[in-house]
């Protein structure tokens, strides 16, 4: 019984003489004064109330946000899309697969698992650049790729057909984001005559690009998204809203990339982690659409949840320009009788905290060489970089002697760029900064520069508008002449799959312990992640990474030193190079009137995608020697978290600092072959030649847990000097690899823990890292803080995480401890206070105050169920 029924009244709207209907928002008074996000999150609480999963309560704590946020109250969310790319997505749907196989086992209808939103998976993040530099590149990866992931693709084809609402965009098609922002996002949903906003999630932290559309949506873990998938509300605290008011104008020379830099670099000084970010002003009319994608996709590096701006003219004409012109009027209308289309000179909305960004104070610049924060002006780049190899490991350098630094290999030297790649939808989505790279290399081609032979040149878009554009201006066959040939359609050296550098110089850099250089357009630099031997990592404008590329070094002040020769032997400088903003708007007016509808038109339908074999039937068939796909454990792995002395005398795994991110702690990257994943695929006759990639091979949990926390730059403070995934084995002292530890303690039966600093999980929404951490047997996660995505994620897969108190010192772990936490299950609640016992060795005690990070009564319950998926198969059993 719904106790107030005026929140289920529809009001009318017709556009076209076509009458549709809508819940109003504009009915509340004041909800013209909230951020346009929380009015947005208002309208899908009204949509969905039902005073079960969506109360009275939570509507009338969106519509008082002001008063009620920032606290511990939670508020639903009901997401009307998910979408996915396929490192993430492929382990859900071996999961929903695996919940199918579970209902079948259970004597019940298999085919009650079934998404009940829209589903898209878009297949991208399997591409690796095996080849390139040539024009043969592109058809050669692509072939390479669907060899390599026959067993997965086939898998997908199965759930193609098996799943009601699942739609898959095969490989070679682009970038999830990118793909989501200029084709599957219409700013509008429609059932039957009801209209309500586009909102989504992502099993990808950069979900938040589509925020730069005016859409709600952002980045989950796998096991979150299956939840939403089958219909249940997703649940967070009551945001606070940190306002961006943006005056100004980007000045001569300045790209949306340096923009998005900064605001990265002053929002993570702010602290905006689990806060919403929302940008308004009039300066906003001087950003483009997909100036404002860069700069949303950017929010997982400065922790915020979205980073939304409100939709508005520009919006509207960027649905018209992409073909979706339906979309565009409907929305146009939508948003504008719902209070929810931003105009200049409107009045500001209220927020939890207001400030100003002036557009030209921003400068060029990069970020480096290990985090996304870490702005680097341009004219300090080359300081920077020679700080960094002698500054400590702590203050993010190389901890370099002297000597160290002189050092030269045969072919290369400290700063040498290895690696140049145009990738990411971050930039690629930006057609004023391809453009601008394109005049670059049009510059340099025609003066006769050449990239040096040891840089490894890289050119992956984020859809095939990209390349259409390109073209079209003549700019692709410039890039091509610098070594810039289209290598695929995929996220590439952005998620690490760069693919491997010449021999010769893998060898030179590792003899002599050099630290060289990447530079790249894309969102993430964490160590290890770009390529194993590419120790220094820049974030860059596409036009710098074409400069970078010529000049062959990050050592050098590419504003006075000359960045190379021309045909006649005159040296060339960075102004001989860079294009004017008028040449690069010229060239945009140019290309506005390209069809995207025509490039998208065969976006779900491939004729090598349609050759793939796959079994037929409403439960897949698992192949028991598939290295690829096997089924996921988690239903059959027993629920313990409810017994006494389950979180008792558990033993430290791991001690680690700050900033710990995903990419430390799930499989990512190249497989090595001393590593344990390696043994695993020579053990089953696989040759390391076809390894593939972690993330490839995500759907087999028995490859996953070996290379869980085994990044090669792991620093597990049980141990002294030694990086990689080893940990010191309690009962006996010895030295080992994480998995064979984590092994021997099952054999005893022993819960383990792990410690860790401030920031911990920050990166992109890696289920695994929850996943893998599960496999393993940890049971608890202290941490001094925690990135929103892998706390929920931890408790999703029935880990506890926990932080310290205020004002609580934290205890400095040696190893030589272990610790208890008691929790009654009766009294169990969110984010409930409690002490963490420390006994060491030699029977000495510590207490320690800390907070329960269950927090809200959702997940308390899915704590105690043993995680997301046994809570899934419960709730079904119970409601169908």
């Amino acid at each position: 019984m719904l106790q107030n029924q005026k929140y289920k009244e529809l009001s009318s709207l017709n556009v076209n003489n076509q009458l549709y209907s809508y819940y109003d928002i504009k009915r509340f008074n004041d909800s013209v004064k909230l951020p346009y996000s929380i009015r947005l999150l208002l309208e899908g609480a009204l949509r969905n109330y039902d005073e079960v999963n969506v109360t009275t309560e939570h509507i009338e704590q969106l519509i008082n946000w002001v008063t009620n946020s920032g606290g511990d109250v939670e508020i639903p969310f009901v997401p009307g899309r998910v979408i996915f790319q396929d490192y993430t997505g492929i382990p859900a749907i071996v999961d929903l697969a695996a919940l199918r196989s579970k209902m079948k086992e259970l004597g019940d209808d298999p085919k009650k698992i079934n998404p009940k939103v829209r589903v898209d998976l878009v297949i991208d993040h399997s591409l690796i650049v095996e080849s390139s530099s040539n024009s043969d590149a592109l058809q050669k990866n692509l072939d390479i790729e669907y060899k390599r992931n026959q067993e997965r693709y086939s898998f997908v084809r199965w759930a193609q057909q098996a799943f009601e609402n699942f739609y898959v965009v095969p490989p070679g098609s682009g970038i999830v984001h990118q793909v989501n922002l200029e084709y599957l996002a219409s700013s509008v949903l429609q059932k039957e005559n009801l209209l309500y906003p586009d909102t989504l999630v992502g099993t990808d932290s950069h979900t938040t690009m589509i925020n730069g559309l005016g859409v709600v949506g952002w980045g989950v873990g796998g096991i979150e998204a299956e939840a939403a998938m089958l219909g249940s509300p997703l649940y967070l605290l009551n945001p606070e809203v940190i306002g961006i008011k943006i005056t100004g104008a980007l000045a001569e020379g300045v790209t949306a990339t340096d923009l998005a830099l900064t605001i990265t670099e002053m929002l993570r000084k702010t602290g905006v982690v689990g806060k919403f970010v929302e940008f308004f002003g009039d300066g906003l009319s001087h950003l483009s659409l997909a100036d404002r994608a860069t700069i949303a996709n950017m929010a997982p590096e400065y922790g915020a949840t979205l980073s939304f701006f409100p939709f508005d003219y520009i919006t509207e004409q960027y649905l018209l320009q992409t073909g979706r012109s339906e979309a565009a009027v409907l929305a146009s209308h939508y948003h504008k009788v719902q209070g929810l289309y931003r105009e200049d000179g409107e009045d500001d909305p209220i927020y939890t905290r207001k400030i100003v960004l002036d557009l030209t104070t921003i400068e060029p610049s990069l970020a480096g060489p290990k985090r996304p924060q870490d702005r680097v002006p341009l004219t300090e780049m080359k300081h920077s970089f020679q700080r960094s190899l002698t500054a400590s490991i702590e203050d993010r350098g190389y901890s370099l002697t002297e000597i160290e630094v002189k050092k030269q290999g045969e072919y290369l030297k400290h700063g040498d760029v290895v690696l140049a790649a145009i990738t990411s939808c971050t930039n690629t989505s930006n057609p004023s900064v391809m453009i601008a790279a394109g005049l670059v290399a049009k510059r340099a081609s025609n003066l006769g520069l050449k990239v040096p032979s040891y840089v490894k040149t890289s050119l992956t878009p984020g859809s095939k508008m990209v390349e259409h554009y390109l073209k079209k201006l003549g700019l692709l066959t410039c890039l091509e002449k610098l070594g810039f040939y289209i290598d695929g359609f995929g996220c590439a050296a952005c998620c690490g799959n760069s693919g491997a550098l010449h021999e010769k110089y893998e060898k030179d850099i590792h003899m002599n312990n050099l630290v060289v250089s990447s530079v790249l357009s894309g969102n993430r630099n964490f160590e290890g992640r770009i390529h194993p031997s590419i120790k220094a990592n820049y974030l860059a404008s596409p036009p710098l990474v074409v400069l970078y590329a010529l000049a062959g070094t990050t050592n050098i002040d590419i504003y006075k030193e000359a960045i190379g020769t021309d045909s006649k032997g005159n040296k060339v400088y960075f102004k001989d190079l860079w294009p004017s903003n008028e040449e690069i708007e010229k060239c945009q007016t140019e290309v506005v009137n390209l069809s995207y509808k025509e490039q998208y038109s065969t976006v779900h339908s491939h004729e090598k995608w349609e050759e793939i074999e796959y079994p037929e039937g409403d439960t897949f068939t698992w192949d028991l020697q598939s290295t690829y796909i096997q089924k996921s454990p988690f239903l059959d792995l027993q629920n313990r978290s409810h017994e006494e002395g389950y979180l008792n005398n558990l033993y430290p795994l791991l001690v680690l600092g700050d900033s710990i991110t995903t990419d430390h702690i799930s499989p990512a990257g190249n497989i090595q072959q001393k590593s344990p994943a390696g043994h695993y695929l020579l053990e089953r006759e696989i040759p390391s030649n076809e390894f593939n990639s972690y993330g490839a091979r995500r759907g087999n949990h028995e490859l996953m847990v070996r290379g869980t926390f085994a990044n090669i730059r792991i620093r597990n403070k049980l141990l002294d000097n030694v990086e990689g995934g080893y940990t010191k084995y309690f009962p006996t002292q010895e030295v080992m690899t994480i998995y064979e530890a984590t092994e021997k303690y099952k054999q005893l039966q022993i819960g383990l823990f792990i410690v860790a600093g401030k920031e911990y999980g920050t990166g992109s929404s890696r289920d695994w890292a929850a996943k893998g951490t599960k496999l393993l047997g940890v049971r608890l996660v202290l941490a001094e803080s925690f990135e929103r995505i892998h706390r929920s994620n931890l408790v999703g897969m029935g880990i506890l995480p926990i932080t310290y108190a205020e004002n609580e010192i934290p205890y400095v772990f040696t190893g030589e401890e272990t610790v208890q936490l008691k929790l009654s299950q009766a009294t169990l609640h969110a984010k409930q206070r409690t002490l963490l016992n420390i006994i060491k060795t030699d029977g000495t005690k510590s207490e320690k105050q800390v907070i329960i990070r269950l927090d809200n009564t959702v997940e308390v319950e899915t704590y105690l169920k043993g995680g997301l998926l046994p809570s899934i198969i419960s709730e079904i059993k119970t409601t169908v």
